[in-house]
């Protein structure tokens, strides 16, 4: 069990690549904080790692509001005894072309995607700082993150960020011990690819289903990332092996950028 005596915090962790990651960090020995905006689904969560044996608690807050997310970090604290992993993986898509985005899309996409991630990294390196112990930050960035995508320019420039934030974060927190690294999926098979192929057929006129075979098409290993695939990554990120690596942003991607 690499995770052993560990205290996981997973944002986003209701759905999709969160619930894996947390599934995940579970197995690997860890307890895990369960923090999202879907009570219902929280708890469904919840029950799936009580049944693995995992000690878990649930607290709903918004990540882009950074007073919710230092509480969700003191309620996960109190509740299981600690605190060594963050992973910021809550964010949102947006599908929109650069001429027609409005202030309040930019702003919505910004609090969450960016807002969300400096929050959840300033709270976690003040907790592992203020305990004087090193620890685990964790982001979501993207392929978006590496390559601009035509109709997803301001979600791509989120992710962007998100690696900027990572690399920063990574050089004044080392000296603490902490480290700091992002995981860029690819083409993930949840429902935020359906909302994503959804709205590009509004946009472009495809056929439902079109855009998001046209891009599962292009990955080298002829298939759909799933939401596993992802959290097996994080799961190293999060483990001992991981220790010397700090302010990286690798690809997961199965084959579609190439760096």
């Amino acid at each position: 069990m690499l995770l052993e005596g560990k205290v996981a915090l997973v944002t986003g962790a209701a759905q999709g690549i969160g619930r894996a990651i947390a599934m995940r960090l579970a197995k690997d020995g860890a307890d895990i904080g369960i923090v999202d905006l879907n009570e219902d689904k929280m708890l469904a969560v919840c029950h799936e790692l009580e049944a693995l044996g995992c000690k878990t608690t649930i607290f709903k807050a918004d990540v882009s509001d950074r007073k919710q997310v230092y509480s969700a970090i003191e309620h996960v604290e109190k509740t299981l005894g600690g605190f060594d992993i963050m992973v910021n993986n809550a964010g949102i898509a947006q599908v929109q072309a650069l001429a027609d985005v409005t202030q309040e899309e930019l702003d919505n996409i910004q609090k969450i995607n960016v807002g969300g991630t400096l929050w959840g990294i300033q709270a976690a390196a003040k907790k592992f700082i203020e305990n004087k112990q090193k620890g685990k930050i964790i982001n979501a960035s993207s392929i978006a993150g590496h390559n601009g995508f035509a109709l997803l320019g301001v979600y791509s420039a989120t992710k962007f960020a998100v690696r900027a934030l990572t690399q920063a974060a990574a050089q004044e927190y080392a000296s603490a011990g902490i480290t700091v690294n992002a995981y860029c999926p690819g083409v993930v098979g949840t429902d935020m690819w359906i909302d994503i192929d959804k709205r590009f057929s509004e946009i472009t006129g495809a056929a439902e289903g079109d855009t998001y075979k046209k891009y599962v098409d292009g990955i080298a290993l002829g298939r759909a990332q799933t939401p596993e695939d992802v959290a097996n990554f994080v799961s190293y990120l999060a483990g001992s092996d991981s220790d010397y690596m700090t302010g990286q942003a690798p690809l997961i991607d199965g084959g579609i950028i190439y760096r």
